[in-house]
């Protein structure tokens, strides 16, 4: 158990680390693949949730980094509902909204999953709560802002990007492209880390093609 949980953590500390490294080709990611028209890489980020001042932590969701690399002059059709996530060989998730994902962090359900709120390094844990009254715990108030990078003087400070815009940024964007995009996809998951045995990535491009898969563990 210890070694499952160590490899959890190795994995997610890689993942926060290899967001600043520039990325121009699907081999610059742990995982990846080429299909006909474009070539995919992944990488699985766990419950982080990238931000330009620091990353938010989901608890309830999945996460998958994607980057789309078009091989053609055709213009592509990008689609978060393409992508599944399959768990151990068997379970499949589908692909959630950005807004579902914000409305997780931002409404936690009190009386069912407490949440705790703190920070470790460049983590966010959950929202602090406010209310209608003293001690009522059903009002959010707005979440804590992701630790800046302080190793960065030329980074300049911005100002705070309400959780909803911050989600949506980090999101896989949707619609036609004809140069690479990147951003994450979110499955929702409310099992353990330790009982996931095998991740794979399932892009399923339509037209008769056979489904691709991406192993990510």
């Amino acid at each position: 158990m210890k070694a499952r949980i160590a490899a959890a953590s190795a994995t997610l500390l890689l993942a926060i680390y290899a967001q600043d490294a520039p990325r121009s080709k699907a081999s610059d990611y742990p995982a990846h693949i080429a299909i006909p028209g474009m070539e995919i890489g992944a990488e699985y980020l766990v419950h982080s949730i990238p931000n330009e001042k620091g990353d938010y932590f989901a608890k309830e969701y999945l996460v998958v980094e994607v980057a789309l690399f078009p091989t053609t002059k055709s213009v592509l059709k990008v689609s978060s509902g393409r992508f599944t996530l399959r768990i151990n060989k068997k379970s499949t998730l589908t692909a959630q909204s950005a807004g579902m994902v914000a409305a997780a962090l931002k409404y936690p359900d009190w009386e069912q999953r407490p949440q705790m709120t703190g920070s470790a390094g460049p983590l966010i844990y959950g929202a602090p709560q406010g209310g209608r009254f003293p001690g009522d715990p059903t009002t959010p108030r707005p979440l804590p802002t992701p630790v800046p990078n302080q190793t960065d003087s030329n980074v300049e400070k911005q100002s705070d990007l309400p959780i909803e815009e911050a989600v949506a940024r980090a999101a896989l964007p949707e619609g036609a492209i004809s140069e690479h995009v990147k951003g994450c996809l979110f499955f929702r998951f409310e099992g353990k880390l330790k009982s996931i045995k095998s991740l794979d990535l399932v892009y399923d491009a339509g037209s008769g093609s056979p489904p691709a898969t991406i192993p990510l563990l």
